[in-house]
């Protein structure tokens, strides 16, 4: 895809990058605030679940495909909408290429400022969890909250699973969240969705939860600061808003169906495995 591919010489170009589709709910909340952008979102699905790697691994694909995509695509600003890719491999990016990026971390510190009842979990994966980055958001933010960790094995694929149009039961989703709700007399009253899949399935925790919860979605805050760094919007672009997965694969078109809720319309394939 050149350089122009996706918007006027005028729109500011942001590429919101993640292993899969959790990112979509990062770039809903940037279309929705900021009209004026040329949105590209990169998949890379090829190496999905970004858990599976180790740390040395992540940080050299992260790396090695983000570089492809700036090279290629030339954007403003790039959104890592992944809290594991985000942890690790930002300091990198940040170092090699001389623009502005935005991560995603989990959002202790707004969960813990708004529990009243002082109880918060944080739903994210495995991965997420066992960071050293995530405990030091706890010390530093939790002040007298309790903060449960949950590392939920299947969620982010469960939630890829619904947007690919298969069948994903109740059960299993509730077996995935329930870990999140404690009552040792006090009740959990907010969970932090740490990981941008999760509020793909936003409606479906609320059915399933055993009692009402507030849920952290971290996208619309994303947003925010990547509207911050692009400076005040231009007016409306109304462009298309393409996508391109590391697979080289077309999407199906119940993904396709799906793609287009969150204003995905068009595909590109110069992105070949890597």
């Amino acid at each position: 895809m050149s350089a122009s591919a996706s918007g006027g010489p005028h729109a500011p170009k942001v590429l919101v990058f993640d292993s899969g589709l959790g990112g979509l709910t990062v770039l809903r909340e940037l279309k929705r605030a900021r009209p004026d952008l040329a949105l590209i979102y990169a998949a890379d699905d090829a190496a999905f679940p970004y858990g599976r790697l180790d740390d040395s691994a992540l940080v050299e694909r992260v790396g090695s495909v983000v570089g492809r995509l700036i090279a290629d695509l030339q954007p403003n600003l790039v959104v890592i909408a992944c809290n594991t890719a985000s942890t690790l491999a930002l300091p990198v990016l940040r170092a090699r290429f001389p623009i502005s990026f935005v991560g995603t971390v989990p959002a202790i510190k707004p969960a813990c400022e708004r529990s009243r009842s002082k109880r918060v979990s944080v739903l994210a994966t495995p991965a997420t969890v066992r960071r050293d980055y995530t405990q030091d958001l706890i010390r530093e933010f939790a002040g007298d909250c309790r903060v449960t960790l949950v590392g939920s094995e299947r969620l982010a694929s469960l939630a890829e699973a619904a947007l690919h149009g298969e069948p994903v039961a109740d059960a299993a989703i509730a077996t995935e969240i329930a870990p999140c709700f404690v009552d040792d007399g006090a009740r959990t009253d907010t969970v932090v969705l740490a990981c941008t899949h999760y509020p793909l399935l936003i409606e479906r925790l609320k059915h399933l939860a055993p009692w009402p919860v507030e849920w952290i979605d971290p996208a619309p805050a994303i947003a925010r600061r990547a509207s911050s760094l692009l400076g005040a919007p231009g007016p409306a672009a109304n462009l298309a808003v393409r996508a391109l997965f590391t697979s080289g694969q077309a999407p199906s078109p119940a993904l396709a169906h799906a793609l287009a809720a969150f204003g995905v319309t068009a595909f590109d394939a110069a992105l070949p495995a890597v």
